[in-house]
């Protein structure tokens, strides 16, 4: 899919992430990168192939009080 060089990580690469992004609606909360990955704001996402990514945000730390 991708046309630019250096190549974009496939969407089977672990850092299919940093694929440059083709389409972007935050108002709709997804954005469609190069490498046909549909990454979600929850930063769950879902591949080409249909396989579906869990979210995977780091979760802020608790504080003691």
């Amino acid at each position: 899919m991708c046309k630019h060089r250096p190549t974009c990580p496939s969407s089977v690469s672990p850092d299919r992430e940093a694929a440059r992004l083709t389409v972007h609606h935050p108002e709709q909360g997804w954005s469609l990168l190069c490498n046909g990955v549909l990454l979600f704001e929850d930063t769950g996402e879902l591949l080409p192939n249909g396989e579906i990514v869990a979210p995977h945000r780091v979760l802020p730390l608790a504080v003691a009080a």
